[in-house]
């Protein structure tokens, strides 16, 4: 078992019950997953853009990612239907609290002036997303081989029903939010 799922069940879970006074355990936010995307907008002039996106994305989340398409044609964008413009990978399990540990203790302290992730990333029924401005932050990504410097969205998909919950459970987990 991971070092995060051992946090979880040894730790952050009494932690929630006695804070919010849960009748039963199954009461308890948990994570659901976290999925990683990354979009790109110049993919659509060059096809070999998103093989390195999926590349990249495999290699820091372990698993292998998918393609995104466009679901609406935009003129103003020379965007067509079904066009190859980004790629996500959803990670459930072990492999979720492995991706999880690695964000909080590598990755972000690797930041450039980091003071915190923004608290203000809630949307309301208990899930976080924020966004990174690099990927090279993960020490899986070898700065010679980057093509382009892109960003990313994280979204942590939890069973909390409001937002003080999932921000507890995500500051339990040592998620470094911003004061």
């Amino acid at each position: 078992m991971s070092r995060m799922k051992d946090l979880y069940n040894n730790e952050v879970a009494p932690a929630l019950m006695t804070k919010f006074a849960y009748k039963s355990t199954m009461q308890i936010p948990r994570f659901n997953k976290i999925v990683i995307n990354v979009g790109a907008g110049d993919a659509k002039d060059n096809a070999k853009v998103i093989d390195s996106i999926i590349a990249e994305i495999s290699l820091i989340a372990g698993q292998k990612a998918v393609p995104t398409y466009a679901r609406k044609s935009v003129a103003n964008f020379k965007l067509r239907e079904g066009v190859k413009i980004g790629a996500k990978v959803t990670l459930r399990g072990e492999r979720m609290y492995e991706f999880m540990d690695r964000l909080f203790t590598f990755a972000l302290p690797r930041v450039r002036d980091f003071k915190g992730i923004n608290p203000n990333g809630f949307d309301g029924r208990g899930n976080y997303s924020m966004g990174l401005r690099e990927q090279l932050i993960f020490p899986e990504i070898e700065y010679d081989k980057v093509d382009k410097i892109r960003g990313m969205d994280i979204t942590f998909v939890t069973t909390a029903t409001n937002d003080e919950e999932a921000k507890e459970l995500l500051t339990l987990m040592g998620a470094p939010f911003a004061k």
